[in-house]
Protein backbone atom coordinates (compact mmCIF):
# COMPACT_ATOMS: atom_id res chain seq x y z
CA UNK A 1 0.00 0.00 0.00
CA UNK A 2 1.73 3.04 -0.93
CA UNK A 3 1.96 6.03 1.32
CA UNK A 4 1.38 9.46 -0.51
CA UNK A 5 -1.27 10.25 -2.55
CA UNK A 6 -0.96 9.61 -6.17
CA UNK A 7 1.11 12.16 -8.50
CA UNK A 8 2.05 11.67 -12.44
CA UNK A 9 5.71 12.08 -12.65
CA UNK A 10 8.01 9.97 -15.63
CA UNK A 11 9.38 6.60 -14.70
CA UNK A 12 12.89 8.04 -14.62
CA UNK A 13 11.69 10.40 -11.84
CA UNK A 14 12.85 10.32 -8.37
CA UNK A 15 11.01 7.94 -5.82
CA UNK A 16 8.11 9.40 -4.17
CA UNK A 17 8.48 9.89 -0.16
CA UNK A 18 7.44 6.57 0.78
CA UNK A 19 8.76 4.86 -1.99
CA UNK A 20 11.30 1.73 -2.68
CA UNK A 21 14.52 3.56 -2.62
CA UNK A 22 13.20 7.11 -1.53
CA UNK A 23 15.40 8.79 1.11
CA UNK A 24 14.63 11.91 3.45
CA UNK A 25 16.05 15.41 2.67
CA UNK A 26 19.03 16.57 4.85
CA UNK A 27 17.21 19.31 7.00
CA UNK A 28 16.57 22.41 4.65
CA UNK A 29 17.98 24.07 8.16
CA UNK A 30 19.24 23.98 11.47
CA UNK A 31 16.30 23.17 13.17
CA UNK A 32 15.23 25.15 16.62
CA UNK A 33 16.84 24.77 19.59
CA UNK A 34 14.25 24.46 22.38
CA UNK A 35 15.76 26.09 25.64
CA UNK A 36 14.20 25.02 28.85
CA UNK A 37 11.39 23.04 30.26
CA UNK A 38 8.38 25.66 29.82
CA UNK A 39 9.07 26.09 26.10
CA UNK A 40 9.17 22.68 25.51
CA UNK A 41 5.63 22.42 26.83
CA UNK A 42 4.52 25.45 24.88
CA UNK A 43 5.78 24.13 21.20
CA UNK A 44 4.18 20.90 22.13
CA UNK A 45 0.63 22.49 22.74
CA UNK A 46 1.16 24.64 19.70
CA UNK A 47 2.48 21.37 18.13
CA UNK A 48 -0.99 19.52 18.80
CA UNK A 49 -3.49 21.13 16.79
CA UNK A 50 -1.60 20.68 13.43
CA UNK A 51 -1.52 17.13 14.42
CA UNK A 52 -4.61 16.42 15.15
CA UNK A 53 -5.84 18.48 12.24
CA UNK A 54 -6.28 15.88 9.42
CA UNK A 55 -5.03 12.50 11.83
CA UNK A 56 -8.44 10.77 11.03
CA UNK A 57 -7.41 10.95 6.97
CA UNK A 58 -3.76 9.80 7.29
CA UNK A 59 -5.23 6.61 9.93
CA UNK A 60 -7.85 6.29 7.11
CA UNK A 61 -5.86 6.27 3.97
CA UNK A 62 -2.51 5.18 5.56
CA UNK A 63 -1.12 8.15 4.55
CA UNK A 64 2.61 8.36 6.26
CA UNK A 65 3.33 12.27 7.56
CA UNK A 66 6.11 12.98 5.72
CA UNK A 67 5.63 16.82 6.07
CA UNK A 68 4.31 16.54 9.55
CA UNK A 69 7.74 15.03 11.16
CA UNK A 70 9.49 17.51 9.14
CA UNK A 71 7.65 20.26 11.45
CA UNK A 72 8.34 18.12 14.16
CA UNK A 73 12.07 17.63 14.09
CA UNK A 74 12.38 21.40 13.31
CA UNK A 75 10.35 22.19 16.02
CA UNK A 76 13.49 21.48 17.86
CA UNK A 77 11.36 18.75 20.16
CA UNK A 78 13.23 15.51 19.46
CA UNK A 79 16.04 17.22 21.16
CA UNK A 80 15.36 18.48 24.50
CA UNK A 81 16.57 15.91 26.22
CA UNK A 82 20.38 16.52 24.88
CA UNK A 83 22.13 17.90 27.57
CA UNK A 84 22.70 20.88 28.21
CA UNK A 85 26.61 21.12 28.18
CA UNK A 86 25.95 19.55 24.61
CA UNK A 87 23.57 22.58 23.36
CA UNK A 88 20.76 21.02 24.14
CA UNK A 89 17.73 21.86 27.06
CA UNK A 90 18.18 18.42 29.19
CA UNK A 91 14.23 18.63 30.05
CA UNK A 92 13.00 16.74 32.89
CA UNK A 93 11.54 13.06 32.90
CA UNK A 94 8.49 15.28 34.05
CA UNK A 95 8.23 17.46 30.81
CA UNK A 96 9.05 14.72 28.48
CA UNK A 97 6.41 12.80 29.45
CA UNK A 98 4.29 15.58 29.59
CA UNK A 99 5.00 16.70 25.61
CA UNK A 100 4.66 13.22 24.53
CA UNK A 101 1.34 12.97 26.22
CA UNK A 102 -0.02 16.46 24.50
CA UNK A 103 1.21 15.31 21.50
CA UNK A 104 -0.26 11.83 21.31
CA UNK A 105 -3.56 13.38 22.23
CA UNK A 106 -3.53 15.08 18.61
CA UNK A 107 -2.14 11.88 16.54
CA UNK A 108 -0.23 9.00 18.80
CA UNK A 109 1.34 7.65 15.37
CA UNK A 110 2.88 10.58 14.35
CA UNK A 111 4.16 11.29 18.17
CA UNK A 112 5.55 7.44 18.14
CA UNK A 113 8.11 7.99 16.01
CA UNK A 114 10.53 9.97 17.26
CA UNK A 115 9.78 7.58 20.93
CA UNK A 116 13.27 5.63 20.07
CA UNK A 117 15.30 8.48 19.52
CA UNK A 118 15.24 9.60 22.70
CA UNK A 119 16.29 6.09 23.96
CA UNK A 120 19.55 6.32 22.05
CA UNK A 121 20.02 9.97 22.88
CA UNK A 122 20.71 8.40 26.54
CA UNK A 123 22.44 5.43 25.44
CA UNK A 124 24.90 7.90 23.74
CA UNK A 125 24.86 10.42 27.04
CA UNK A 126 25.80 7.25 29.02
CA UNK A 127 28.25 5.01 26.52
CA UNK A 128 29.07 7.54 24.12
CA UNK A 129 33.03 8.93 23.78
CA UNK A 130 33.22 12.89 24.19
CA UNK A 131 33.99 12.94 20.11
CA UNK A 132 31.03 10.54 19.78
CA UNK A 133 28.56 12.70 22.12
CA UNK A 134 29.48 15.99 20.08
CA UNK A 135 29.12 14.06 16.63
CA UNK A 136 25.53 12.94 17.12
CA UNK A 137 24.12 15.57 19.97
CA UNK A 138 24.84 18.37 17.24
CA UNK A 139 23.17 16.01 14.57
CA UNK A 140 19.81 15.74 16.48
CA UNK A 141 20.24 19.68 17.74
CA UNK A 142 20.54 20.47 13.92
CA UNK A 143 17.60 18.61 13.22
CA UNK A 144 18.59 14.69 11.77
CA UNK A 145 16.34 12.57 13.14
CA UNK A 146 17.53 9.32 14.92
CA UNK A 147 15.46 6.24 14.09
CA UNK A 148 15.39 2.56 15.07
CA UNK A 149 16.58 -0.92 14.05
CA UNK A 150 16.47 -2.48 17.42
CA UNK A 151 13.84 -5.41 17.64
CA UNK A 152 13.92 -8.37 15.68
CA UNK A 153 10.89 -10.83 14.92
CA UNK A 154 11.69 -14.03 15.15
CA UNK A 155 13.42 -14.86 18.51
CA UNK A 156 12.59 -16.99 21.48
CA UNK A 157 11.74 -13.35 23.32
CA UNK A 158 12.78 -9.75 22.77
CA UNK A 159 16.19 -10.03 23.88
CA UNK A 160 16.99 -12.96 20.95
CA UNK A 161 19.26 -11.21 18.64
CA UNK A 162 20.16 -12.66 15.43
CA UNK A 163 21.85 -9.36 14.12
CA UNK A 164 25.87 -9.35 14.19
CA UNK A 165 28.68 -6.72 14.22
CA UNK A 166 31.84 -7.67 13.28
CA UNK A 167 35.11 -5.67 12.75
CA UNK A 168 36.66 -5.54 9.08
CA UNK A 169 39.74 -3.66 8.66
CA UNK A 170 39.74 -0.12 10.60
CA UNK A 171 35.94 -0.38 10.11
CA UNK A 172 32.58 -2.99 11.23
CA UNK A 173 30.36 -4.29 9.44
CA UNK A 174 26.31 -5.25 9.99
CA UNK A 175 24.17 -7.68 8.72
CA UNK A 176 20.54 -8.72 10.07
CA UNK A 177 16.68 -8.43 9.67
CA UNK A 178 15.21 -5.73 12.15
CA UNK A 179 11.53 -5.25 12.27
CA UNK A 180 9.10 -2.93 14.99
CA UNK A 181 11.48 -0.40 13.37
CA UNK A 182 9.56 2.96 14.16
CA UNK A 183 10.91 6.08 13.08
CA UNK A 184 13.55 4.48 10.55
CA UNK A 185 11.80 5.49 7.43
CA UNK A 186 12.07 9.10 8.28
CA UNK A 187 15.21 8.89 9.79
CA UNK A 188 18.46 10.16 8.83
CA UNK A 189 20.65 8.19 11.17
CA UNK A 190 19.52 4.57 11.79
CA UNK A 191 20.75 3.43 15.46
CA UNK A 192 20.82 -0.66 15.25
CA UNK A 193 21.21 -3.23 18.29
CA UNK A 194 23.64 -5.79 17.29
CA UNK A 195 25.62 -8.63 19.40
CA UNK A 196 29.58 -8.06 18.65
CA UNK A 197 31.89 -10.96 18.32
CA UNK A 198 32.10 -11.12 21.93
CA UNK A 199 28.62 -11.35 22.23
CA UNK A 200 28.20 -7.89 23.79
CA UNK A 201 25.08 -5.79 22.93
CA UNK A 202 26.46 -2.45 20.68
CA UNK A 203 24.58 0.17 19.30
CA UNK A 204 26.01 0.84 15.31
CA UNK A 205 24.85 4.14 13.94
CA UNK A 206 24.33 4.46 10.56
CA UNK A 207 23.54 6.71 7.83
CA UNK A 208 20.14 6.71 6.38
CA UNK A 209 21.69 6.02 2.81
CA UNK A 210 24.26 3.79 3.42
CA UNK A 211 24.66 1.21 0.86
CA UNK A 212 22.96 -2.53 2.40
CA UNK A 213 20.50 -0.65 4.36
CA UNK A 214 17.30 -1.06 3.42
CA UNK A 215 13.73 0.12 4.90
CA UNK A 216 10.62 -1.68 4.10
CA UNK A 217 7.38 -0.06 4.52
CA UNK A 218 5.79 -3.13 5.46
CA UNK A 219 3.71 -2.28 8.73
CA UNK A 220 0.10 -3.93 8.72
CA UNK A 221 -0.98 -3.34 12.22
CA UNK A 222 -4.97 -2.19 12.76
CA UNK A 223 -3.63 0.21 15.00
CA UNK A 224 -0.71 3.13 14.92
CA UNK A 225 -1.01 2.30 10.99
CA UNK A 226 1.11 5.29 10.20
CA UNK A 227 4.28 5.04 12.69
CA UNK A 228 5.75 2.86 9.54
CA UNK A 229 7.33 0.45 11.91
CA UNK A 230 8.46 -1.94 9.60
CA UNK A 231 11.20 -3.99 8.32
CA UNK A 232 15.04 -2.55 8.12
CA UNK A 233 17.11 -5.13 6.18
CA UNK A 234 21.63 -4.97 6.72
CA UNK A 235 22.81 -6.25 4.17
CA UNK A 236 26.55 -6.04 5.27
CA UNK A 237 26.16 -2.68 5.94
CA UNK A 238 29.80 -0.77 7.00
CA UNK A 239 29.55 1.07 10.15
CA UNK A 240 32.31 3.72 11.14
CA UNK A 241 34.83 2.51 14.33
CA UNK A 242 33.44 6.16 15.74
CA UNK A 243 29.59 5.58 15.26
CA UNK A 244 29.85 1.94 17.44
CA UNK A 245 28.44 2.94 20.80
CA UNK A 246 29.05 -0.12 24.16
CA UNK A 247 25.41 -0.37 24.54
CA UNK A 248 25.87 -3.37 27.10
CA UNK A 249 27.34 -0.60 29.76
CA UNK A 250 23.40 0.21 30.01
CA UNK A 251 21.34 -2.88 28.46
CA UNK A 252 23.15 -5.61 30.78
CA UNK A 253 23.52 -3.61 34.02
CA UNK A 254 20.77 -1.62 35.87
CA UNK A 255 20.39 1.56 34.37
CA UNK A 256 17.59 3.94 33.88
CA UNK A 257 17.12 3.74 29.52
CA UNK A 258 14.67 1.38 30.23
CA UNK A 259 12.10 2.63 32.52
CA UNK A 260 12.86 6.06 30.32
CA UNK A 261 11.70 4.46 27.31
CA UNK A 262 8.94 2.40 29.16
CA UNK A 263 7.88 6.28 30.49
CA UNK A 264 7.38 7.50 26.80
CA UNK A 265 5.10 4.55 26.28
CA UNK A 266 2.97 5.38 28.80
CA UNK A 267 3.11 8.86 28.14
CA UNK A 268 1.34 7.62 24.39
CA UNK A 269 -0.80 5.80 26.02
CA UNK A 270 -2.27 8.67 28.24
CA UNK A 271 -2.61 11.03 25.34
CA UNK A 272 -4.50 8.11 23.27
CA UNK A 273 -6.92 8.56 26.40
CA UNK A 274 -7.05 12.42 26.19
CA UNK A 275 -7.86 12.28 22.65
CA UNK A 276 -10.50 9.62 23.24
CA UNK A 277 -12.28 11.38 26.05
CA UNK A 278 -11.99 14.55 24.01
CA UNK A 279 -13.59 13.21 20.85
CA UNK A 280 -16.05 11.65 23.13
CA UNK A 281 -16.90 15.36 24.69
CA UNK A 282 -17.20 16.64 21.03
CA UNK A 283 -19.48 14.07 19.27
CA UNK A 284 -21.81 13.99 22.70
CA UNK A 285 -21.93 17.98 22.12
CA UNK A 286 -22.61 18.71 18.53
CA UNK A 287 -23.29 15.24 17.57
CA UNK A 288 -25.13 12.84 19.49
CA UNK A 289 -28.59 12.16 20.42
CA UNK A 290 -29.93 11.74 23.65
CA UNK A 291 -31.97 8.42 24.94
CA UNK A 292 -35.23 8.44 25.08
CA UNK A 293 -35.52 7.81 28.55
CA UNK A 294 -33.04 10.44 29.89
CA UNK A 295 -35.77 13.07 29.32
CA UNK A 296 -32.89 15.52 28.66
CA UNK A 297 -33.02 17.30 24.74
CA UNK A 298 -29.30 17.07 24.61
CA UNK A 299 -26.99 13.98 24.71
CA UNK A 300 -24.70 16.53 27.23
CA UNK A 301 -27.46 16.55 29.81
CA UNK A 302 -28.60 12.72 29.92
CA UNK A 303 -27.24 12.03 33.69
CA UNK A 304 -25.56 8.80 32.71
CA UNK A 305 -23.61 10.05 30.20
CA UNK A 306 -22.56 12.71 32.00
CA UNK A 307 -21.32 10.13 35.21
CA UNK A 308 -19.44 7.96 32.34
CA UNK A 309 -17.82 11.20 31.50
CA UNK A 310 -16.57 12.17 35.13
CA UNK A 311 -15.27 8.57 35.53
CA UNK A 312 -12.74 8.70 32.23
CA UNK A 313 -12.30 11.80 33.89
CA UNK A 314 -10.88 10.78 37.17
CA UNK A 315 -9.34 8.33 35.22
CA UNK A 316 -7.42 9.94 33.05
CA UNK A 317 -6.42 12.22 35.89
CA UNK A 318 -5.22 9.31 38.25
CA UNK A 319 -2.70 7.99 35.24
CA UNK A 320 -1.48 10.99 34.66
CA UNK A 321 -0.22 12.07 38.22
CA UNK A 322 0.98 8.54 38.52
CA UNK A 323 2.63 9.58 34.93
CA UNK A 324 4.32 12.64 36.89
CA UNK A 325 5.14 10.69 39.79
CA UNK A 326 7.28 8.03 37.45
CA UNK A 327 8.85 11.01 35.49
CA UNK A 328 10.01 12.46 39.32
CA UNK A 329 11.12 9.31 40.19
CA UNK A 330 13.45 8.95 36.74
CA UNK A 331 14.97 12.57 37.39
CA UNK A 332 15.96 11.73 40.78
CA UNK A 333 16.96 8.27 39.72
CA UNK A 334 19.26 9.62 37.01
CA UNK A 335 20.64 12.23 39.37
CA UNK A 336 21.79 9.12 41.85
CA UNK A 337 21.87 5.90 40.15
CA UNK A 338 21.90 2.99 42.20
CA UNK A 339 20.28 -0.53 42.42
CA UNK A 340 17.52 1.03 45.08
CA UNK A 341 16.40 3.63 42.70
CA UNK A 342 16.92 1.88 39.69
CA UNK A 343 14.20 -0.44 41.07
CA UNK A 344 12.40 2.77 42.30
CA UNK A 345 12.05 4.10 38.77
CA UNK A 346 10.96 0.68 37.16
CA UNK A 347 8.77 0.36 39.44
CA UNK A 348 7.27 3.97 39.54
CA UNK A 349 6.74 3.85 35.78
CA UNK A 350 4.72 0.04 35.54
CA UNK A 351 2.50 1.66 38.16
CA UNK A 352 2.00 4.90 35.72
CA UNK A 353 2.06 1.94 32.33
CA UNK A 354 -0.98 0.21 34.12
CA UNK A 355 -2.95 3.11 34.77
CA UNK A 356 -2.15 4.47 31.09
CA UNK A 357 -2.81 1.23 29.67
CA UNK A 358 -6.29 0.98 31.42
CA UNK A 359 -7.65 4.31 30.59
CA UNK A 360 -6.85 4.38 27.02
CA UNK A 361 -8.38 1.36 26.40
CA UNK A 362 -11.25 2.23 28.38
CA UNK A 363 -11.80 5.98 27.23
CA UNK A 364 -11.96 4.31 23.80
CA UNK A 365 -14.16 1.50 24.40
CA UNK A 366 -16.45 3.71 26.14
CA UNK A 367 -16.51 6.89 23.04
CA UNK A 368 -19.23 4.69 21.38
CA UNK A 369 -21.36 3.79 24.24
CA UNK A 370 -21.81 7.48 24.96
CA UNK A 371 -21.82 8.75 21.68
CA UNK A 372 -24.04 6.39 19.79
CA UNK A 373 -24.77 4.32 16.69
CA UNK A 374 -23.96 7.14 14.49
CA UNK A 375 -20.21 7.49 16.05
CA UNK A 376 -19.17 3.99 14.27
CA UNK A 377 -19.78 5.94 10.60
CA UNK A 378 -16.62 5.65 9.01
CA UNK A 379 -16.36 9.53 8.10
CA UNK A 380 -15.70 10.11 11.79
CA UNK A 381 -12.78 7.37 11.72
CA UNK A 382 -13.42 7.53 15.60
CA UNK A 383 -12.57 3.46 15.51
CA UNK A 384 -8.30 4.64 15.55
CA UNK A 385 -8.75 5.69 19.28
CA UNK A 386 -9.52 2.01 20.19
CA UNK A 387 -7.43 0.53 17.66
CA UNK A 388 -4.44 2.85 18.13
CA UNK A 389 -4.92 2.20 21.73
CA UNK A 390 -5.13 -1.63 21.61
CA UNK A 391 -2.17 -1.65 19.42
CA UNK A 392 0.36 0.51 21.14
CA UNK A 393 -0.43 -0.77 24.97
CA UNK A 394 0.16 -4.39 23.48
CA UNK A 395 4.13 -3.06 23.19
CA UNK A 396 5.00 -4.19 26.91
CA UNK A 397 2.61 -6.85 28.73
CA UNK A 398 0.94 -4.93 31.55
CA UNK A 399 0.05 -8.60 33.58
CA UNK A 400 3.94 -8.43 33.70
CA UNK A 401 3.89 -4.74 35.49
CA UNK A 402 1.05 -6.08 38.42
CA UNK A 403 3.60 -8.87 38.90
CA UNK A 404 6.45 -6.84 39.19
CA UNK A 405 4.96 -4.39 41.55
CA UNK A 406 3.64 -7.80 43.36
CA UNK A 407 6.91 -8.97 44.31
CA UNK A 408 8.65 -5.53 44.83
CA UNK A 409 5.74 -4.58 47.32
CA UNK A 410 5.44 -8.09 49.00
CA UNK A 411 9.05 -9.94 48.90
CA UNK A 412 11.26 -7.14 48.39
CA UNK A 413 12.53 -8.47 44.88
CA UNK A 414 13.74 -5.81 42.23
CA UNK A 415 12.27 -5.59 39.03
CA UNK A 416 14.40 -7.41 35.94
CA UNK A 417 17.53 -6.48 34.60
CA UNK A 418 15.94 -6.34 31.17
CA UNK A 419 14.51 -2.56 29.89
CA UNK A 420 11.06 -3.81 29.29
CA UNK A 421 10.43 -2.57 32.27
Amino acid sequence: MTATTATTRLPSSDPAPGEPGWLPAPPAAAAHVIRDDAEAIAVAERLKPLFSAEAKERDRDRRLPFSEVDLFSQSGLWGITVPRAYGGAGVSQVTLAQVFAILAAGDPSLTQIAQNSFEIIDVIRQTGSEAQKRELFAAVLSGKRLGNAFSEFGGKNVEAFETRLVRKDDHFVVSGRKFYSTGALFAHLVPIVALDEEGHVVVAVADRDAEGLTVVDDWSAFGQRTTASGTVILDAVVIPAERVLPAHIVYENRSAVGPQSQLIHAAIDAGIARGAIEATIDFVRNNARPWIDSGSDRAADDPYTIAAIGDLAIRLHAAEALLDRAGRQLDETIANVSDETIAKAKIAVAEAKVLTTEVAIAAANRLFELAGTRSTLGTHNLDRFWRDARTHTLHDPVRWKFHAVGQYYLNGVQPPLHSWI
